[in-house]
Parts: C-alpha cells; sequence; structure tokens
C-alpha cells in the first residue's frame, strides 16, 4: 500500500464473506466495555496538555528574538495534535462507545465538539451514514470517489492506482499544493457544503438545519448544534476585542487549521488507497464496507495523542461502540482473525498522503467492485 505498493491488490480478489458475529466472537468481551470514569480521565489528559501548552505559549515573548518563531511553529503543531485528540473523544460520544449513558455522551461531545467549531449533533447524524453505508457507491456520505466520467476523463487511460507511474509525469508542485489546500481547509468545506460528499447531498450545509442531509425530527439538533458554535464564536469574539485578534489566531486559530489537517489527513488515509475497493449495491454489505479502510501506524507518540484513531480504525469501524482504549487489543484479534483482509500501511502518512492523492483519481463508471484508477502511463 501507499508509496511501497508493488503488488496488484486487485488480482483474484474475492469479497470478504465473514458475518458480524463471527468478528465479535473472536474480540473479547471485556473490549465493549465503556467506562466513564476512565473515559473522562482522557479528556482531563488532553484539557491539561492543552491549557499547558497554552501556558508555554504565553511565556514565548520572553524568548530571544530568533526563537520566538520556531517556538510558535512547535505550539501550533503541539496543540493542533492535542486539539485533535479532544475531537476524537468528542467523536466517540458521537458514537456512543464514551460512556453507556446517552446524556453524557451528548452533553460531553456537544460542548468539546462546539469548542473546536464542530457542529456536534449535525455532523453526528451523517457520519452515522457513513458509518452504516462505508464504501457503498450511492450510499455513503464521505470521501465518496469520483468516477472517470464526473472528471471529464473518458478518452485518457486508466491506470490502477497501485501501479507506478512514469518519473515524466511528476508535478510534485501542483499535487503538494492541492494536497495541502485539501488537508488544511477539507474540513469546513465539508462541513459547510458537504465536500466529498455524495451527489444527491453536494453544497448541502451542516449548519442548515432544514439540510437534505437531515430528517425533520432532527431539526431541533440541528439547531442545539448551531448554538454551540455560536456561543464558542462568541468567546472567540470577545477574546479578540479583550485581547488582540492576532493573539486570538496565533492561540487558536492556527491549532484550528492545525486540527483540519489532522482530520483530513487521518479520514482521507483510512479510506483512500490502491488497495481498497467501493462496491455497488449488488455486491455491498455492512461488514465487507466495514473492512474497506486502512489501519496506519503513525508512530508511537501521534499514535497515543490521537488516541489510536489512525491504528485501530478497522476494529472502530467494525464496532463504532467500542472505546478507544480497547480498540488496539481489539484490533489483534480482528488482524487473525481476518487474515489478508485486514489492511495495514506503515508507510510515513505524509508520504502515502501525498502518494494517494496522487494516484487515487476517480473510479469507472460502471462494475460491482471498483478500485482507484489515474490517468499516468505506467512505468516500464
Amino acid at each position: 500500500m501507499g508509496a511501497k505498493q508493488v503488488v496488484d491488490p486487485e488480482k483474484d480478489f474475492v469479497p470478504p464473506d465473514f458475518t458480524i458475529k463471527e468478528l465479535r466472537d473472536c474480540v473479547p468481551k471485556h473490549c465493549f466495555e465503556r467506562d466513564t470514569l476512565r473515559s473522562f480521565s482522557y479528556v482531563a489528559y488532553d484539557m491539561c496538555g492543552v491549557a499547558f501548552l497554552a501556558f508555554c505559549a504565553s511565556h514565548i515573548h520572553l524568548l530571544p528574538l530568533a526563537l520566538r518563531a520556531p517556538a510558535w511553529v512547535l505550539y501550533w503543531v503541539s496543540q493542533g495534535i492535542v486539539a485533535t485528540g479532544l475531537w476524537v473523544i468528542a467523536h466517540e460520544c458521537g458514537h456512543g462507545a464514551f460512556s453507556a449513558n446517552r446524556t453524557v455522551n451528548h452533553v460531553t461531545g456537544w460542548v468539546l465538539h462546539s469548542a473546536l467549531l464542530v457542529p456536534y449533533y449535525a455532523w453526528r447524524h451523517s457520519h452515522s451514514q457513513h458509518h452504516k453505508n462505508t464504501n457503498n457507491l450511492t450510499r455513503d456520505e464521505v470521501f465518496v470517489p469520483r468516477t472517470k466520467s464526473y472528471r471529464g476523463l473518458q478518452d485518457k487511460p486508466s491506470t490502477p492506482a497501485w501501479m507506478t507511474d512514469s518519473i515524466f509525469e511528476e508535478t510534485p508542485l501542483y499535487h503538494l499544493a492541492m494536497v495541502t489546500a485539501q488537508s488544511l481547509f477539507g474540513w469546513p468545506m465539508y462541513l459547510y457544503r458537504n465536500a466529498s460528499g455524495p451527489k444527491y447531498s453536494r453544497g448541502a450545509s451542516h449548519f442548515n438545519p432544514s439540510s437534505v442531509l437531515f430528517r425533520a425530527e432532527q431539526v431541533g439538533q440541528i439547531i442545539i448544534s448551531d448554538i454551540g458554535l455560536l456561543l464558542t464564536i462568541a468567546v472567540l469574539t470577545y477574546s479578540s476585542w479583550s485581547f488582540s485578534p492576532a493573539t486570538v489566531a496565533f492561540y487558536y486559530g492556527v491549532p484550528y487549521l492545525m486540527v483540519n489537517f489532522w482530520l483530513v489527513t487521518i479520514t482521507f488515509l483510512q479510506h483512500t488507497d490502491a488497495a481498497v475497493p467501493h462496491y455497488a449495491d449488488d455486491s455491498w454489505n455492512f461488514v465487507r464496507g466495514a473492512l474497506c479502510t486502512v489501519d496506519r501506524d503513525f508512530g508511537w507518540i501521534l499514535n497515543t495523542c490521537l488516541h489510536h484513531i489512525q491504528d485501530s480504525h478497522v476494529a472502530h469501524h467494525v464496532f463504532s461502540q467500542m472505546p478507544h482504549y480497547h480498540a488496539i487489543e481489539a484490533t489483534q484479534h480482528l488482524k487473525k482473525k481476518l487474515g489478508k483482509y485486514y489492511r495495514f500501511d506503515d508507510t510515513n502518512f505524509l508520504v502515502a498522503l501525498y502518494h494517494n492523492f496522487k494516484h487515487c483519481q476517480f473510479i469507472e463508471d460502471t462494475g460491482s467492485v471498483l478500485f482507484f484508477r489515474n490517468t499516468s502511463t505506467p512505468a516500464n
């Protein structure tokens, strides 16, 4: 997979036929237990990290002038990682994995996500549809691949994404600029106009209670989500007035962009890879869709700070109510059960991000099981 892919993942591919009961039975029962106190300990852990980093940043002005810029960069990167950890906890709340108590889940998730400018209930509803329909070509809700005709490439070649292309077709600056834009601004664009979503809902907003994304009975919750965002915006506005817009940008704005980077990078790499199939309705089922994801190792520090959202994502898609602190153990059991159907990639995530963005461009317009294609010329 990733930049190291040399084996044809499509050759002799047969969709898996596991049942959800088979997969659940291979995982120890304690892995499904939710401990509210333990879950809150991770919130406290991350909040302490946020506070500590902000405290350190408040002393950057005391450093020699030459060290201030590097110190701010270090703060932005570190705070973005820790804040993404909080985002992951709120994400667990949306799945009901944080606590067995529904109210605890929703209140905690609403507070944490609102603080990160995420419409908690709105995102929760669309994300639930993603989990129910993962890699279904007509019903998935995010990172839905565009077809060859949609991209206007009917007269171009269709090269499997796993193949290495000619060095003469390298356009690194263009692809680097595009993947950077996607990573920093893809998340707010998804919330604002459902970018990367399915055809029926492109342009739909997660902030609009009457959006096609939501049912009539969900309108009240969407309004509550918007209220949470307005409260956060009010705090940021007051802080800008009390301190300065630059202060808010340095302490909150740039780390917010870093959170965007991690969210898009993580989710893009989980579901976009040459080895990951997409299914038409006639060949899709829940388990097949849930297994269309890739576990990736970002290194011990990032794996820990991001609560293993990227290196236990297969387990998360199969069992979305499983808390993250059991997911790594569950992954080991799933790996044994799934065999060749378990996907893992230890390619450096930045290399994989660039490579997969460049090579996974579209899918064919017809077919029951489809893999990514591009228009490059394969290397000899």
